[in-house]
């Protein structure tokens, strides 16, 4: 008898690439084939013609199959990196993206207690947490999401990293307990309804309750510019992700509020991305 047909790393990887099309085909091909199979990318580069059997090579074509469909990498994978962390994702949360780190890397600058206490609104996986948990354990850090599965996820990840956070499910404030902390973080919602983005690539397959807010997309950072105040501490810091197009109208809205020291910054791409603001002074 003929032993069962086997195809190459290469061929397979060729085919996909083909057929996935887009930015970054070959990229999101061996992804897909180094899970599938438990194989390095590098092994890929080093040893084109290892064979893959059929049985793989079939789980592989399937994934590639949803990939072209436009399944996102992460979700087909179910992990995604950020901050250098392996993070569990599902289509309920958002999938951590790069300029997120950017919200990462502000929050590390600000002028901070060796013990600070600080809050993650709208965790989704916990990327914003668990991030700043491993660059700062002594750090007390709460994460809140209105979703179950957003919350179950983020202690999923919390415990695989072995990075200690607490995680509360609450809609924005409604359920957190009473507390006073150094910094608000959040990756709020804030595309417009009637982006057209949002009907293109990767976005399709997230939850719209994590991506799509009122009034041009602010309604959600104008209730945590508002109500934000009551939930820090003196000099306490609010740290908000916003859209590209969206500065202005952030710091506005900071400013309207009585915030001081109102600054934003730009991600990666050199776009207004991200600001912050201190603690309205006490009257």
């Amino acid at each position: 008898m003929s032993s069962e047909p086997l195809l190459t790393c290469e061929s397979l990887l060729k085919q996909a690439c083909a057929d996935i099309g887009g930015d970054s085909p070959r990229l999101d091909a061996e992804l897909l084939l180094a899970h599938v199979t438990g194989l390095t990318r590098t092994s890929f580069i080093a040893w084109p013609e290892r064979e893959v059997p059929q049985t793989l090579a079939g789980q592989f074509r399937s994934l590639v199959d949803r990939r072209v469909a436009g399944r996102p990498v992460a979700y087909l994978l179910g992990e995604q990196e950020f901050w250098s962390l392996p993070l569990k994702v599902s289509p309920s949360t958002l999938i951590p993206r790069p300029d997120t780190e950017c919200l990462v890397e502000t929050a590390l600058e600000l002028q901070l207690p060796t013990e600070a206490r600080v809050l993650d609104l709208g965790t989704g996986t916990g990327a914003i947490a668990l991030a700043l948990a491993s660059e700062h354990p002594d750090w007390q850090i709460t994460a809140s999401d209105r979703i179950t599965e957003a919350v179950e996820l983020a202690r999923a990840n919390s415990q695989a990293l072995g990075l200690p956070i607490t995680v509360v499910q609450s809609n924005w404030f409604e359920n957190l307990p009473a507390d006073r902390f150094d910094l608000l973080v959040s990756n709020p919602p804030y595309i417009p309804a009637s982006d057209r983005h949002l009907s293109e690539g990767d976005v399709r397959f997230e939850p719209s309750s994590a991506l799509v807010a009122g009034d041009n997309g602010l309604n959600d950072i104008r209730l945590l510019i508002a109500q934000s105040p009551r939930w820090l501490s003196d000099n306490g810091w609010l740290l908000l992700e916003h859209g590209h197009d969206q500065g202005k109208a952030v710091r506005d809205l900071f400013a309207g509020n009585g915030w001081q020291a109102i600054e934003t910054r730009k991600d990666y791409g050199g776009n207004e991305r991200l600001t912050f603001a201190r603690k309205p002074a006490s009257d």
